[in-house]
Order: C-alpha cells, then sequence, then structure tokens
C-alpha cells in the first residue's frame, strides 16, 4: 500500500496535491444550477454547464502512483466534452459525450444523473467502441436512437484519412458514419458504416420508427469533409437491412438555402420526437461571417405519417450563442446532437458551445410545436420581413395604443 504523505512535490506533498485534485471533482460534480432570466418565452437557459472537461475524472488524467508519478503530472489531458447523444433510461438521464483528449482523438464517455440540469457523473470506464475492418482515425457526435426494433442505436461519425490522396497531404479526411447498438449503453455491437452514394457523409440519424418496413435515415451528402459542395441539406435514405445497410437514393428534405441561418450547410441533430403534429426536428444551420463559420439551432416539423415531408419551417433560429458559449476551440458554434422528452412533455436540450463544453436548455413540447406552427417562414427578402413585422405591429396596435408612454 502506498503511503502518499511520503512523498513531496516541490514543497507541496503528493498527498497535498493528490487531496486538492479531487477536491477541485468534488466540486465541480456538486455543483448546483439555476435557471437565467431569458425574454424569448420559448425555452430557459441555465447558469452553468452541464459537463465540462473539469468533469472528466482525475483517474482517466492522472497517474495517481506517487512512485511513477512523483510531481502528479497529467499524463492524458483532456481538451474538451461537447456533442452528447442522449437518452433517458428508467429514472436517469444519460449523455454519450465527445470526450476529445489533448492529441486531438476523441471517444465516447457516458455520464448520468437524476437531475436532467446538473449533478452529471461520468462512468467508471469510458466506451470502447467497436471496429469495423476498416479502423477508425477518430470517432464523434453520437446520436442515441431509440428505435421500435428493440434496440439503441449510436450512429455516429468516423473519421478516416483519404487514401486517395498522397501520404503528404496529412490533412484529407473521409467522413463516414458509422453505426453500433446496444441495450444498456455498456455492451456496443459494431454494424458496417452507412453507405450512400455520396462520397462523404456528416449528421446522420435513425429515425425511431420503420417506414413501410425499412429503416429511415436523416443523412448529410456532402462532396468535400469539411464543405458539403452540391450535396448540401438534410437528406432521407432507406435501408432495408440495417445489418447490410446500403441506401442508393437521398431525398434532399431541407436544402440549404441562400442568405438564411442555413446557408452555408445544415444537418439534422438528434432524432426527431413524434408529437400529434408531426415530428419535431431540431437541427444546426451555418453561415459564413468575415469572423467565420456561425452555427445556430433551428427546429422544423414534417408530417407524422411520411416523415420526409417538411410542413412547417419557421425562419427565425430557435438558439444561438451568447455570452461565454461564443468562445472556445471553434468560436460562435453551438451543435445538438440530443435532446431528451420526460413523461410530463418536458424537453431538455443538451447542446454544445464552441466545441467546448455541454449546456442545457428545458423546454416543452407544447413550447416547440406553438414556435414551429405559429412563427413565420423565412420570406427570403427584406421587404417581406418588414411588412411582416407591419402587419405585427398593427395587430398589437388595433388591441391596444401600446405602451404608456408612447
Amino acid at each position: 500500500m502506498l503511503v502518499l504523505n511520503e512523498y513531496t512535490i516541490m514543497g507541496s506533498s503528493f498527498k497535498e496535491r493528490y487531496d486538492k485534485l479531487w477536491a477541485y471533482y468534488d466540486d465541480v460534480i456538486k455543483q448546483t444550477n439555476k435557471v437565467l432570466d431569458d425574454r424569448s418565452g420559448i425555452y430557459k437557459r441555465y447558469q452553468n454547464p452541464v459537463l465540462t472537461e473539469s468533469h472528466v475524472p482525475p483517474d482517466w488524467r492522472y497517474d495517481l502512483n506517487p512512485e511513477t508519478n512523483p510531481y502528479l503530472m497529467e499524463r492524458m489531458g483532456i481538451n474538451s466534452v461537447f456533442n452528447p447523444g442522449a437518452i433517458k433510461l428508467g429514472d436517469k438521464y444519460l449523455l454519450v459525450v465527445r470526450v476529445e483528449s489533448k492529441n486531438r482523438k476523441s471517444f465516447f464517455a457516458v455520464a448520468e444523473s437524476k437531475i436532467p440540469t446538473e449533478g452529471f457523473r461520468f462512468w467508471d470506464e469510458p466506451i470502447l467502441m467497436p471496429e469495423t475492418e476498416d479502423p477508425d482515425t477518430n470517432v464523434y457526435d453520437i446520436r442515441l436512437t431509440k428505435h421500435e426494433d428493440g434496440w439503441i442505436y449510436g450512429v455516429f461519425c468516423t473519421e478516416r484519412k483519404d487514401a486517395d490522396m498522397s501520404e503528404s497531404d496529412t490533412s484529407s479526411a473521409v467522413a463516414q458514419a458509422g453505426i453500433a447498438r446496444t441495450h444498456d449503453l455498456k455492451k456496443w455491437e459494431r454494424l458496417p458504416d452507412l453507405a450512400t452514394p455520396s462520397p462523404q457523409q456528416r449528421n446522420v440519424v435513425l429515425h425511431p420508427e420503420f417506414v413501410d418496413g425499412k429503416y429511415a435515415f436523416y443523412t448529410r451528402p456532402q462532396d468535400e469533409f469539411i464543405l458539403t459542395g452540391k450535396g448540401g441539406g438534410i437528406g432521407w435514405a432507406l435501408v432495408d437491412d440495417i445489418e447490410k445497410p446500403v441506401t442508393h437514393e437521398e431525398l434532399i428534405i431541407d436544402p440549404k438555402k441562400y442568405h438564411t441561418v442555413k446557408e452555408a450547410k445544415n444537418g439534422q441533430g438528434p432524432p426527431p420526437l413524434k408529437t400529434r403534429e408531426g415530428w419535431l426536428h431540431l437541427a444546426h444551420g451555418v453561415r459564413n461571417t468575415a469572423a467565420g463559420f456561425r452555427y445556430v439551432l433551428y427546429l422544423f416539423v414534417t408530417d407524422v405519417d411520411k416523415p420526409w415531408m417538411v410542413t412547417h419551417m419557421p425562419g427565425d433560429y430557435l438558439i444561438a450563442p451568447t455570452g461565454i458559449e461564443r468562445v472556445g476551440d471553434v468560436s460562435n458554434v453551438l451543435f445538438c446532437c440530443g435532446w431528451i422528452r420526460n413523461a410530463d412533455d418536458e424537453v431538455y436540450i443538451y447542446y454544445a458551445s464552441s466545441d467546448s463544453r455541454i449546456h442545457v436548455a428545458s423546454t416543452s413540447v407544447e413550447q416547440l410545436l406553438d414556435f414551429a406552427k405559429n412563427s413565420p417562414h423565412d420570406a427570403f427578402n427584406t421587404s417581406d420581413v418588414v411588412k411582416e413585422h407591419l402587419e405585427l405591429i398593427r395587430k398589437n396596435n388595433a388591441r391596444t395604443s401600446g405602451r404608456e408612454g408612447n
């Protein structure tokens, strides 16, 4: 048995440093959250992120043996935690998180809490995801779908070096959709990657129900690793056999469009939620700015029986980065792979900010449907947008003389 207080590190004992590491970790885990004021009326934001790199336990990062690590240095650093898939099992809210180490490799790990807005703690060990015959260089951004076939599916991005490029080209990569399934988030079965007509795929999500007896996927075809090229938009594809996932056609159901929140590219977020009004979808939209890409989250609805047919598409984004959310590894970015709807139709949206940390916003199915159905669609030009504002202003003025003092 090691006696920690025998070791001294530059004036501080190994035990003192050891105790401080765990005390800091415990303080982070026990941190409570409170609702922030929000003017939108659509959702509530919270003061603190629900997960940060500080939530990763010290024993994942440090060799805690004073004989082999007398300075108690961090041996395997964690850069960030973000872009989680989300699911509720029993009374537990579970996030399958993208943990990015300081060497750029990402891996998946499960964090759980009985409270949807705080108290998340990582399981003892990260997920060792099985591989296909073509090993993954990197995996990330998993979406979890509890499918009617009885399995929980994780669909994620698998990245590998582009074999068609020269050895000297050390940045060209190919992204495809990896698929794995589980019943408990502990034991995973890896399936073949989704095969589509597109050279690259990102943001692929499995629909929760069979459609015409087939598995249905939301895809995002693209020509290059980063840029979508001519392929951009959220696609719809059917697969006969999930164990041999091949599709020969992708129908674009939500295309990117000039001078909108999804001008540069867009992609499905988490699996959609089934409601009496149709399927609620959360997606990310990207536009280019002088400061680089700006990612926001937007909402739309598709037909309950024909999930590929859009019925409501508000022109406004739902959530955009603000405050500290705008700062991080990739600034001015919000991204969402997971939301959870509980038995009371409350919805918790787990979104990452700037590829660095994970936040939560709380709302309800009714609020999201109201926003989707009653917000104007994009008028696509300034004149029509002004007319919509004038219509709202004049309707309000017809009911009241306005605020006192006007």
